[in-house]
């Protein structure tokens, strides 16, 4: 679909013959952070059984390429370099971070912090990590070194963090339901924003920058100017707190999940519902990929034999009927 044609109607039209669903079960636990490269070539799945699961897209499927092991403890979040496809980042609780390559396929730096991991983010520009722990301690990591650049003590509950896609602004949401605003690489607080009455549990920018959002304990997703710091609009859908959001390539789609058993898509410039998935259980995650619609997720699914074994799958929907 070309960007032009890209309107409410169309968008509702495209996914009624691109809506079939393909899975991958990976894991041996439950799936907390699925990412996609820069080029949208692999997806990457971190678990609660401390491995990474990496996919390779093809014309109408993924399949897995390879399971990254070497944490001893729940991979909590992963992301990808913005720019570089090979390589990512993950997040755990044994109090390391990790940067795997896939051309080598292992593990190619590990640095370790001061606690348990939960999330992470990755500077745009490539050149830092930051990780939060259970703590509320961000510690930034200097990519070219592996050593720790700055570690940076809260006195609130940081749930997500992010920086801006320009790299000059550091983000944390917060349990109080404020987004507070760093300079960055300062760090010197600018501006502390109230994006919601309940905890704010998630941050996410879209690719171009224009906007980003903010899902919130009250069940809502905040949209945002990101050059004016301004809240443009609410979608609120969902009855449980939004626990994952994330944009489409084009900024046109935004998905939304949480323990309601359905991820709600939305159309970013009037936050009506272009679509919906519906899933089994509460949703811990979810990815656009880079540059088509086609969302990845992973669910808090239970074995069908055994209800007390996770399922540890993955899935994309998007794929044509």
């Amino acid at each position: 679909m070309h960007r032009t044609e890209q309107t409410f109607e169309d968008l509702k039209s495209y996914f009624r013959s691109h809506s079939k669903i393909r899975e991958q079960r990976p894991h041996v636990s439950k799936v907390h952070s699925v990412c996609w490269n820069a080029n949208g070539c692999n997806l990457a799945s971190g678990s609660f059984d401390k491995t990474v699961a990496v996919y390779t897209l093809e014309r109408d499927r993924f399949v897995k390429s390879n399971v990254y092991r070497g944490h001893t403890a729940s991979v909590d979040q992963l992301c990808w370099h913005k720019t570089n496809p090979d390589q990512f980042a993950t997040a755990s609780g044994d109090k390391t971070v990790r940067i795997w390559d896939i051309r080598v396929g292992k593990c190619v730096s590990v640095t370790n912090t001061k606690g348990e991991n939960i999330n992470i983010a990755w500077s745009s520009d490539g050149k830092t990590i930051a990780v939060g722990n259970k703590e509320d301690l961000i510690t930034f990591i200097d990519t070219r070194t592996n050593k720790i650049r700055v570690e940076e003590p809260f006195s609130f509950e940081v749930n997500e963090i992010s920086w801006n896609n320009t790299n000059d602004l550091f983000f944390l949401t917060n349990g109080m339901g404020c987004m507070h605003i760093l300079n960055y690489p300062s760090l010197e607080h600018q501006i502390t924003l109230k994006a919601h009455p309940a905890n704010c549990i998630c941050i996410e920018f879209g690719p171009t920058g224009k906007y980003f959002a903010t899902g919130s304990a009250d069940a809502q997703v905040s949209l945002w100017d990101a050059n004016e710091l301004a809240c443009l609009r609410m979608i609120s859908r969902l009855e449980w707190p939004v626990r994952t959001i994330s944009f489409s390539h084009d900024e046109r789609l935004i998905a939304s999940a949480s323990e309601d058993l359905v991820i709600d898509i939305a159309y970013t410039e009037t936050g009506e519902r272009v679509t919906d998935i519906h899933v089994d259980a509460s949703t811990f995650t979810v990815a656009w990929h880079p540059k088509q619609y086609l969302l990845a997720y992973a669910c808090d699914e239970k074995d069908v034999g055994d209800r007390r074994r996770d399922m540890g799958n993955v899935k994309i929907f998007g794929f044509p009927e």
